[in-house]
């Protein structure tokens, strides 16, 4: 009997434990993700939001047709929690503008990291967004009315309609919304047409709770969605979720066209998260490197130098301090620092490959002559190719490697301007970037050294928490899969000797070859991909970097990008927020403020100064940053002044301590440490700046 019904069993579905769900032909009717969710228990019939068929989302109600790996998806699930977001934003938040705003016409409302949005317009002729600047009161929409719409948001969870999926003809779906006056919506529909984005002729879409009626009688509200759903809204009754603000926005971000309201709103399966992230969102906001910058004298952006930062002294003063511990590092393990052109010929990187890949990205400069284009060079998009060219020059040897060329190479790439972002994301950057040129034995112990070096420089900037993403071989690739399996095995073997936590991200590597991605978390828990460690046996090829082996054979070399902090501007972006501006006392641009308490201390306080710069403590701008406040201000005052520009230490002098020979410190902390001698000051400071504590 068993033997029989396995015969009978047309449809069978592997579950993630590697058990097997059989259900025999039936005719038409076939297993749907809600049917094998209820088989295994009412809990997970309960929980369930949609269902993977063989990696692929799908709804559960929809039939399962041939032998599958499946997984039900639930709210624990990233990819089920998403799907209540897009549920969320789709056929809630859109449901609750068309019942509120007569004249509200819907876009589109997608998921977004955290949360959602939905793009909406009030008509044309009638744009909010270009309202908003033109006349404060032209407003249709303001910040003091989202409270109501998420109220209305959970007056329709409450209702707690089922959720169910049909398909239309394109001209059926066009009149509803033509009848709706949501002309977007039919904007959408024609181009579905025009692309054939079609099932079977037709379009679907989603609507709540029972028998479809035309238009919006009786709260039947559709929308267009390729899905899934979640099958119900009793599932986003425990979501915790708030709108958080509007924002303006192009129709298909494209600046020719209509702009639109967006409303952005955040959802999380629980209240604690919800709570947790806004907290995150706050101190984040507080930190905002764009902010503290400016405020703390290091640099500013303009809008006639786009995405470039200007540096003031004392930002400059950080950068150098930082190149000048990466140059001491970099040459402790082997490196030799080079400079290569920042105009370059577009030959060089047609052959590197660039040309045809990366076009998009060049700042291109034509020589010109009667008019007429000459020559095109292009500004220094990344420095690999250069580095190349630097060592072409001579002939290598198999005892010449591995070579270590490191460069802090200025670059510059046409990048979107909506994408720019303060110091993260920049036109013009440099990056601690090196290569290391070997032989394929040589991979696994370069691996390990970089390894060895980025937790030296890590630890030292106070960044404990993070990890590694290994990245494997792609499906389009070049290059044999024995070289492959050797480059794989040399990175994984150098991580796990180097004992650092990672993760295999199978698939992701570059099409020359594996790669290392170095994430640090913060301080706020946000995560940073700043290092890399990458494989590339192409380039050389490429470009003819060639060695002369053992056997006397000139053969292509093997070739490390490598990066340990990536863009400095970046990163200085980073780990500006992650210390909230308040810099080590090594890296910071004043180390010390002396604050007299009046003038009759001023000559004092002027001897101090002079002793601290005499000093024997050895930074990258020559001795100890110190700076003398001799302003009209009250103490108290000249502290507060201090604290706000984060300066490790103040060194208060009045009348005793200019009799004792001594300082008063404080730190920015408020923390008074008692007045001691300046000798005894400057033992602790440079024992702290030499440590770099």
């Amino acid at each position: 009997q068993r033997a029989h019904a396995r015969l009978q069993a047309d449809t069978r579905l592997t579950l993630p434990d590697g058990s097997v769900q059989e259900y025999p032909d039936q005719g038409a009717e076939r297993p749907t993700g809600a049917k094998v969710a209820k088989d295994i228990g009412p809990g997970l019939e309960k929980a369930a939001v949609a269902i993977v068929v063989n990696g692929k989302q799908q709804d559960l109600s929809e039939p399962i047709t041939a032998d599958a790996s499946i997984r039900i998806l639930t709210v624990k699930d990233p990819e089920g929690l998403e799907i209540l977001r897009h549920t969320l934003a789709a056929q809630v938040l859109g449901r609750a503008l068309k019942e509120l705003y007569d004249d509200a016409e819907l876009a589109i409302g997608p998921t977004i990291d955290n949360g959602f949005y939905y793009d909406v317009s009030f008509g044309p002729g009638d744009d909010m967004a270009r309202a908003m600047e033109q006349d404060a009161n032209a407003r249709f929409l303001s910040s003091d009315k989202l409270p109501e719409i998420e109220q209305r948001m959970r007056e329709i969870i409450a209702e707690g309609h089922e959720i169910k999926r049909e398909l239309w003809e394109p001209e059926r779906l066009s009149a509803h919304f033509g009848a709706t006056r949501d002309r977007l919506k039919q904007e959408i529909i024609k181009d579905a047409v025009e692309k054939n984005d079609l099932v079977d002729g037709k379009i679907s879409f989603y609507y709540q709770d029972g028998s479809l009626v035309e238009g919006y009688n009786g709260g039947k509200f559709i929308d267009l969605c390729r899905g899934p759903h979640a099958p119900s809204l009793k599932l986003l009754k425990d979501l915790a979720f708030t709108l958080t603000n509007l924002a303006g926005a192009y129709w298909r971000g494209d600046s020719t066209k209509e702009r639109l309201t967006r409303i952005y709103g955040l959802a999380f399966a629980t209240q604690k998260e919800l709570d947790a992230y806004l907290h995150m969102r706050a101190e984040a906001e507080k930190r905002d490197h764009r902010k503290l910058g400016p405020a703390l004298d290091l640099f500013h952006f303009q809008e006639n130098a786009p995405g470039q930062a200007f540096w003031h002294p004392k930002g400059w003063t950080v950068y150098l301090e930082l190149t000048h511990y990466l140059r001491q590092k970099l040459a402790a393990h082997g490196y030799q620092e080079i400079n290569t052109p920042k105009l370059v010929h577009k030959s060089l990187y047609e052959a590197s490959g660039h040309w045809a890949n990366y076009f998009e990205d060049l700042f291109l400069v034509k020589e010109e002559k009667e008019g007429k284009v000459t020559d095109i060079y292009s500004l220094k998009p990344m420095n690999c190719p250069c580095h190349v060219q630097v060592f072409n020059h001579g002939i290598k040897s198999y005892r010449d490697l591995p070579l270590r060329l490191a460069e802090f190479g200025s670059c510059m790439r046409n990048e979107a301007r909506g994408a720019l972002h303060g110091l993260m994301r920049v036109i013009g950057f440099t990056q601690d970037d090196a290569h290391i040129f070997c032989t394929e034995d040589q991979l696994q112990a370069e691996a390990l050294a970089f390894c060895g070096l980025l937790k030296e420089v890590y630890a030292d900037l106070g960044f404990t928490d993070y990890y590694v993403r290994f990245s494997t071989r792609p499906e389009k690739r070049i290059g044999s899969e024995e070289l492959w399996d050797k480059a794989e095995a040399a990175l994984e073997t150098a991580i796990k000797e180097a004992g650092i936590p990672w993760k295999l991200n199978p698939g992701d590597g570059a099409f020359y070859g594996p790669k290392l991605d170095f994430v640090l978390r913060d301080s706020l828990g946000r995560e940073w991909q700043c290092g890399t460690l990458q494989v590339d046996p192409n380039m050389p090829t490429r470009l003819g970097a060639l060695y002369t082996n053992e056997l006397g054979e000139r053969v292509p070399c093997m070739m490390l990008h490598r990066a340990v902090l990536g863009s400095l501007e970046r990163f200085m972006g980073i780990y500006l927020e992650d210390c909230e501006g308040k810099f080590p006392t090594w890296l910071a641009p004043v180390q010390a403020m002396i604050i007299p308490i009046t003038d009759e201390q001023n000559a004092y306080a002027e001897t101090v100064r002079q002793a601290l710069l005499a000093a024997p403590i050895h930074t990258a701008t020559g001795g100890l940053r110190v700076e003398l406040d001799t302003s009209s201000e009250r103490m108290q005052k000249k502290i507060l002044l201090a604290q706000q520009q984060k300066v490790p230490y103040m060194l208060v002098v009045g009348k005793q301590e200019a009799a004792a020979g001594t300082v008063a410190v404080r730190l920015r902390d408020g923390t008074d440490l008692g007045a001691m001698p300046v000798a005894q000051f400057l033992t602790r400071v440079g024992e702290e700046i030499a440590v770099r504590r």
